[in-house]
């Protein structure tokens, strides 16, 4: 069995994973590259190996760096099956057409303002693109065995990481070798998600290590969100909260509604400005017994929040000029109707933008939390005068203390772990901090780079 790194590698974007033997060809894996231009470009270059010589695809969880890819796989010959989770299943339904809306409009918002250097800028995919893909998914359970190609046995045990989420365990079976995929892996005490569960065995192990170089630190995400929101309502400003539509939009309206409840900061309108968040609200609140959160919990969250369904409902939100605030995707600021808020509150200083969460190199998201004073959004530049937060520890990644004492809960000890899903210092730190604990051999690969399982 051949492993071959598509993507994920020097990057915490484009997880594409390439399992093959002498006959089949099984892909863990087939995300979108966000961030920096020169990582964008890769979306639009020819997919490395044929997709049509592609079996199968198996996902680790729905985020669209890990699923986003899709669409453009079956548009350009994909002809299998997509295997996942139940959960991660009913957010593909709502991630992926959106995907696929999303870039038709900023296409033709791009033609529209002639900021493309391209005469007739066209999305990668579109929506029915998506709705196609969507044809070729089949879910299962956590832990329950399956075989998408022949030769090649699967199954997903949590990861803790978001609903869904999911490590993937592959046995060949004529080899009895067993490579392990971390997927994103989840915190060890988050506020709404359970902790990831222990692996036992695998022979090779891929993992993550989007803060492979960090921690998340001891701040309480509760009181730095209690005291942004109580000074910028005592100032008469507006809170913007972009978040990743599934897991941290949902966490901010758990932890917003709890603390108006226990009096902590102004009982404030509360918007959700998002459709796609909206109907990933209900998605997690349909699957409780994947998360802490009980039924009344989960119905704080629904009716206490005014979800914004239509473009025009939108547009109305966006001319409110009294304190409120507002959660809006997406969580890097890379595109949706978060922009259109940006634009308005970024000129003011009496606003906050807070940030609950990885921000890409190369994103807008990235761009503010490290000080720019002015950001381009839809061919135009911005000064930024609202302070501008980004609370770390409500980030959905596991940090390297907490990956590590997860690796260590179960009986792991594999012959090779390659570390991707970070960039290039967070990986090789990663990679250090595995070695020094558990003197396991730890390589971190170099994109299409092919190994022996």
């Amino acid at each position: 069995m051949k492993l071959r790194f598509l993507g994920g590698t020097g990057t915490v974007t484009g997880s594409r994973y390439l399992l093959s033997d002498e006959k089949h060809r099984l892909l863990v894996d087939c995300g979108m590259y966000q961030g920096v231009k020169t990582l964008r470009r890769r979306n639009w270059a020819k997919f490395p190996v044929d997709p049509a010589t592609v079996e199968a695809v198996v996902l680790t969880h729905a985020h669209i760096d890990h699923s986003g890819y899709l669409p453009a796989l079956v548009k350009n010959g994909f002809k299998g099956k997509i295997y996942c989770t139940k959960a991660t299943h009913e957010l593909c339904k709502v991630l992926l057409p959106d995907a696929g809306y999303l870039q038709e409009e900023d296409a033709k918002y791009a033609a529209r303002k002639k900021f493309s250097k391209h005469e007739h800028p066209e999305p990668l995919f579109t929506e029915k693109d998506a709705r196609e893909a969507l044809k070729h998914f089949e879910s299962l359970h956590y832990h329950e065995a399956f075989e998408p190609v022949r030769g090649f046995e699967v199954r997903f045990t949590p990861a803790g990481h978001i609903l869904g989420s999911s490590c993937v365990h592959v046995t060949h079976k004529g080899s009895s070798r067993t490579v392990v995929f971390s997927g994103d892996v989840g915190r060890q005490d988050d506020l709404i998600m359970r902790a990831p569960e222990p692996i036992d065995h695998a022979d090779v192990l891929v993992c993550e290590s989007t803060y492979g170089d960090r921690t998340h630190g001891e701040s309480d995400p509760e009181r730095e969100l209690e005291d942004i929101i109580t000074r910028t309502a005592n100032r008469g400003g507006l809170i913007l909260m972009p978040a990743f539509a599934v897991g941290r939009a949902q966490m901010l309206l758990y932890v917003v509604h709890k603390l108006m409840g226990e009096g902590r900061i102004p009982k404030l309108p509360v918007y959700l400005n998002s459709p796609m968040a909206i109907r990933a609200t209900e998605i997690f609140c349909k699957h409780h017994k994947e998360h802490k959160l009980n039924n009344s919990q989960c119905e704080l969250i629904d009716h206490k929040t005014k979800f914004v369904r239509t473009v025009d409902e939108s547009i109305e939100l966006g001319m409110v000029r009294y304190p409120c605030i507002i959660i809006s995707a997406s969580g890097m600021a890379s595109g949706g109707r978060v922009l259109h808020h940006l634009k308005t509150l970024l000129p003011n200083q009496r606003n906050s933008v807070v940030f609950a969460g990885f921000q890409a190199p190369g994103t807008r998201g990235d761009a503010l939390v490290n000080g720019a004073d002015k950001v381009k959004i839809h061919g135009e530049y911005w000064p930024v005068k609202a302070e501008i937060h980004n609370l770390d520890s409500m980030s959905a990644h596991g940090d390297y203390n907490e990956i590590l004492e997860w690796l260590e809960q179960g009986r792991l000890k594999p012959e090779k772990v390659y570390v991707t899903h970070g960039e290039l210092v967070a990986s090789d730190t990663m990679r250090k901090r595995i070695e020094e604990k558990f003197g396991w051999n730890v390589e971190v690969p170099e994109l299409f780079e092919e190994v022996e399982i």
